[in-house]
């Protein structure tokens, strides 16, 4: 009887090269003859460059300049929208806008090359905020500073929202507000880029090399076969590392160019946190309507999130933000609307849950305080409304499979003993003596698996398993490993669909010469998405060599496959098919938003101090129904590592601003938690299976991100005797806030 891989947490493909510090990342590969490369940059928020002065008192010899005049193609970071310019030419958007490129072999005179350049730029009144762009005083991104704009409507029956909650027994409204995140993955952003007579190479940390690829072809007006895109190990990307790598490796090829010679860009850890995208700080402004008994019946939203100043991939992050704003909730009638605002600030990008966070935030608080008003359990009520099999969504999706909030709520609960902590906090007496109080709190959310609507049916991406000497089969996909395990993930579901020994399944590391495109590494879907294709493919070469076999007669796979081999190669190319059953539509934003939807439940303890109101968070249980666990460990390592993000987020992290610059652009100040912060954790795995993914796996990455902030508020809310937290992040100045401005409720007559 076959082995079945799938399930088991078998040795990481890349433990031990990187256990033991042989893994090569970027900045450890070794080019003979490569100059380091740099950028000039703005340090005002916005402005006109009127000229670009270089000293004439340094010496330029030996020195590679590139401005925008030097750049082949066009002066576009080809995204979703030509907005954003490889190099600034005349207009400046915000603080750190790559001006001029420098190339030299010695990185000591490259720095003060740097500082012999002058950028004449002629100032202008710049928007730092989304309230400042909002206002229109000046504009910015075409005629009213909106970059993208979505409206979703449901079962409103030719009412208005706003009628339909004016008839509603309990009405409650707020607003909700999150900030920037930086990634701060382990290694900074970096690449090697050279050009030769084969065209345009680069090699770097990324997590999506057809992005690159694109923006090559489009900045050096390129075919696509004269560009060759491979990344390199890459030390952590969680959404940072999706559209930015296409800014550096076109800078880094343009300075190659120019110069002849190879070039390496690898960013300082300043220079990474104040250039790169970050998470979209948001507002969101809820009004909702229930009856007496706790039956939701409607929904206003609007989400408001901030840009920056390029559009970059803010219409997806807004879309999923806006698909997720409803939370895991049936309501009867909803209207949520999505904007997105351009600022004098670095362009925002994906970063972990991207969108969803910001909104579930909102959500998850605002049930908590219905909760509140109903006299409720929060936990046990919105377990009561939550989304289940034959339920709506807001975009009038029926859910018939792969559901298992229910369970992850059950499982949470007894695991953290909610129910007795929660009441046992309550009714503790709150003497004066007593320096610290605890809490307990929780959230809901789920989370959808791969690209919304129609996206996975646009983007059509690939795999091709190709059958090797021995028996062996190739994987080749556009999907990166970033650390999240994927190529070990993809060779588990490839010999387990084959039913071959582990060994026999070999990765192709991913380069656009040499790999379909599978799309990009992004939105939890590349188990689901590409996984599925990954067993296809090896499944249909498999069944190949074993129609060989039968026809030889005794003969193994291994001789079977050289036999077909001599006849010449052979392999499998398969597309992805989306299980979608209604389609989507764009326009009216309706229909089967994604294929499925992942599920969790964040329970979170905490102990505040009264005399300096620091958080600590004592346990944290997370329960996620990510349909089949292909490697539980790796699982369970997402999740911890996604809800440890969330802490940051929650408690210790905050980019500081001044003047559109950031003032901790660095490790030292940029705060976030580590090994010692971390809370001990309890993750369950809950698995409903979906049928459309390999062996029944939904995504697990985004996940995560999504619960923790608002279980970690829940739980300092009741620690604190029922202030209610609107705002992110929970600093001891914001608690402060909310403590006094409760006691001073309560003192009004």
């Amino acid at each position: 009887m076959a082995v079945s891989w799938v399930g088991q947490s078998v040795p990481r493909v890349d433990g031990p090269a990187k256990v033991r510090g042989i893994a090569a990342y970027v900045d450890d590969i070794v080019v003979p003859g490569a100059l380091f490369g740099a950028t000039v940059r703005s340090d005002v928020a916005r402005g006109r460059l009127r000229a670009i002065v270089r000293d004439p008192a340094f010496d330029w010899t030996g020195i590679t300049v590139v401005t925008h005049e030097d750049i082949p193609g066009e002066n576009i970071v080809a995204l979703i929208e030509d907005d954003q310019p490889v190099l600034a030419a005349h207009e400046i958007r915000h603080c750190y806008e790559p001006v001029v490129l420098l190339a030299c072999a010695d990185p000591v005179r490259l720095q003060r090359a740097v500082k012999a350049i002058r950028l004449d730029v002629e100032p202008l009144p710049a928007l730092l905020s989304i309230e400042a762009s909002l206002a229109r005083e000046q504009i910015i991104h075409k005629d009213d500073n909106v970059q993208k704009r979505y409206l979703l409507e449901h079962e409103l029956g030719g009412r208005s929202i706003d009628d339909l909650i004016a008839a509603c027994d309990v009405v409650l409204e707020g607003t909700y507000r999150v900030h920037h995140q930086e990634q701060l993955y382990i290694e900074p952003q970096g690449m090697i880029a050279w050009v030769d007579e084969g065209g345009v190479h680069v090699l770097g940390s990324l997590q999506c090399p057809f992005y690159v690829h694109k923006a090559l072809k489009r900045a050096f007006a390129e075919t696509g076969e004269r560009v060759h895109v491979t990344q390199a190990v890459t030390g952590g990307g969680f959404g940072g590392k999706e559209e930015y790598p296409s800014v550096i490796a076109t800078h880094a090829a343009l300075l190659a160019r120019k110069s002849g010679l190879p070039v390496r860009m690898i960013y300082s850890r300043k220079e990474d946190i104040e250039a790169t995208t970050k998470r979209h700080p948001a507002r969101v402004e809820l009004k909702t309507g229930c009856t007496r008994d706790g039956t939701l019946v409607a929904l206003k939203a609007r989400a408001v999130m901030d840009g920056g100043a390029y559009v970059t991939l803010t219409p997806v992050v807004l879309s999923r933000g806006i698909l997720h704003a409803s939370g895991a909730y049936a309501w009867k009638h909803a209207r949520i609307e999505g904007i997105a605002v351009a600022t004098n600030t670095p362009p925002n990008g994906a970063f972990r849950g991207f969108g969803a966070p910001q909104t579930i935030w909102a959500i998850e608080k605002h049930m908590d305080r219905l909760a509140k008003r109903l006299r409720r359990d929060p936990l046990e009520w919105k377990r009561e409304r939550a989304l289940r099999i034959g339920s709506t969504t807001v975009t009038g999706q029926t859910l018939t499979e792969s559901v298992g909030v229910d369970e992850c709520i059950s499982k949470a609960m007894a695991a953290s003993d909610y129910t007795n902590k929660r009441a046992a906090y309550a009714s503790a007496p709150r003497a004066a003596a007593a320096r610290t109080r605890r809490g307990i709190g929780a959230a809901v959310f789920m989370h959808g698996a791969g690209f919304t609507g129609s996206g996975e049916r646009r983007l059509k991406g690939r795999v091709k398993v190709d059958l090797e000497a021995g028996g062996r089969l190739r994987v080749r996909s556009g999907s990166t490993d970033i650390g999240q395990g994927t190529e070990t993930i993809f060779r588990q579901i490839a010999a387990d669909a084959a039913s071959l020994p582990l060994d026999s399944i070999v990765f192709e590391n991913p380069c656009t010469t040499n790999v379909p495109d599978s799309g990009p590494t992004v939105a939890s879907r590349t188990v689901m998405v590409v996984g599925s294709i990954v067993g296809k493919a090896a499944a249909e070469v498999a069944a190949r060599v074993r129609e060989a076999m039968g026809h030889a007669g005794g003969a193994t796979f291994a001789e079977a496959a050289d036999a077909l081999l001599a006849k010449g190669p052979v392999g499998a190319l398969v597309q992805y098919e989306p299980p979608v059953s209604r389609e989507w539509d764009d326009e009216a934003y309706r229909g089967d938003a994604y294929p499925c939807f992942a599920w969790g439940c964040d329970i979170a303890e905490v102990e505040v101090d009264l005399d300096t109101l620091e958080t600590r968070v004592l346990g944290f249980w997370a329960a996620q129904d990510i349909g089949r666990a292909i490697h539980p460990v790796m699982c369970a390592g997402q999740v911890e590592g996604g809800t440890l993000q969330a802490i940051g987020w929650a408690l210790y992290e905050s980019v500081v601003w001044k003047d559109g610059k950031i003032l901790n652009a660095r490790m030292t100040n940029y705060v976030i938690p580590t090994s010692k912060d971390a809370p001990p954790f309890e993750t369950i795995l809950v698995e409903h299976p979906f049928s459309g993914g390999p062996n029944g796996a939904k995504g697990v990455g985004e996940l995560p991100m999504d619960g923790g902030a608002p279980a970690i508020a829940a739980a300092i809310e009741q620690a604190l005797g029922g202030v209610e937290l609107a705002d992110l992040p929970l600093f001891p100045e914001a608690l402060l806030a909310a403590v006094l401005g409760k006691a001073a409720r309560e003192a009004t007559p």
